[in-house]
């Protein structure tokens, strides 16, 4: 089923319940998409996360409210499910430069968010990053032992912080602690255990032979399961693999004929023929 219009199914329903305490999960589900998916393919998509989105709609919406009505101010704070006249306040001077209660005595209009159209951007999608097509591969199922960090996709923290962990690990020479290798030198970073609210954990490891009966504190074992990937190319500078990664769920895979299946994603650093200033790296995810 076409991305874009399931995700419009998803925005339908999120208009619908403006005014409504809005679950993640069933926002997702309109879509098809887990929870951690649809936040990941709309913020790729977008620029913006389902929760700005929300956000913005809702205050929007209640700035009609302040100049076409004469419900109090808590009265309309309450309605778009803020919790106090106070929290409203912050979050429209935020958003606008001007108090809600200025703003229902003036005369100025404000530009807010309007409803979007995920259809818009299927008929705009172009194609400026210098990508090679995917290979899809058949890949079979690979042990890690690596270190586990916690990151979430909100504010696009994942971003910033997924750079200093391969360097915690270096630094701390933690790849010494990894028993059994069969593969030195060629780092496996991995985004696993998705949590509904964005979070999930990013493993710095290495392939090994067979599961070790001990490991280092911090450090996990598991299993990129065997199946079909998409295999990108994304060596070059530090930052290229933060676009890559975004053209993928923004512009690749919603253009595609596959979905992404449950299960992990992860790239490949060769550690031997990367340099500060150029890594050679590849992407894979899961598709079928």
């Amino acid at each position: 089923m076409d991305y874009f219009k399931r995700i419009q199914c998803a925005i339908e329903f999120i208009e619908l319940n403006l005014r409504e305490d809005l679950k993640i999960t069933e926002i997702a589900s309109q879509a098809y998409f887990s929870a951690f998916h649809f936040q990941r393919v709309f913020q790729a998509i977008s620029g913006f996360t389902v929760q700005q989105y929300i956000r913005r709609r809702r205050l929007s919406e209640a700035s009609k409210r302040l100049k076409q009505s004469n419900h109090k101010v808590l009265d309309i704070a309450i309605e778009y499910q803020y919790n106090s006249q106070e929290a409203f306040t912050r979050a429209f001077e935020k958003s606008f430069g001007i108090t809600p209660g200025k703003y229902r005595n003036c005369d100025i209009e404000l530009s807010g968010q309007s409803k979007i159209n995920f259809l818009d951007y299927q008929k705009n999608i172009t194609g400026e990053l210098d990508v090679n097509k995917p290979v899809i591969l058949q890949l079979e199922a690979t042990k890690i032992v690596g270190y586990e960090y916690k990151t979430n996709l909100n504010n696009e923290q994942h971003y910033k912080e997924i750079p200093g962990f391969y360097e915690h690990f270096g630094a701390n020479e933690y790849f010494m602690c990894i028993p059994n290798k069969i593969a030195p030198g060629m780092s496996y970073g991995i985004a696993c255990r998705f949590e509904d609210n964005g979070a999930f954990s990013f493993v710095v490891g290495e392939a090994v032979e067979k599961e070790s009966e001990e490991l280092e504190e911090g450090f996990i074992y598991m299993e990129i399961p065997a199946g079909k990937y998409a295999e990108f190319d994304a060596s070059g500078s530090n930052g290229r693999v933060q676009n890559i990664r975004d053209f993928i769920y923004g512009t690749w895979l919603p253009n595609s004929n596959f979905e992404r299946r449950e299960g992990p994603d992860f790239e490949i650093t060769d550690v031997m023929n990367s340099y500060p200033d150029h890594l050679s790296m590849k992407v894979y995810i899961p598709i079928e």
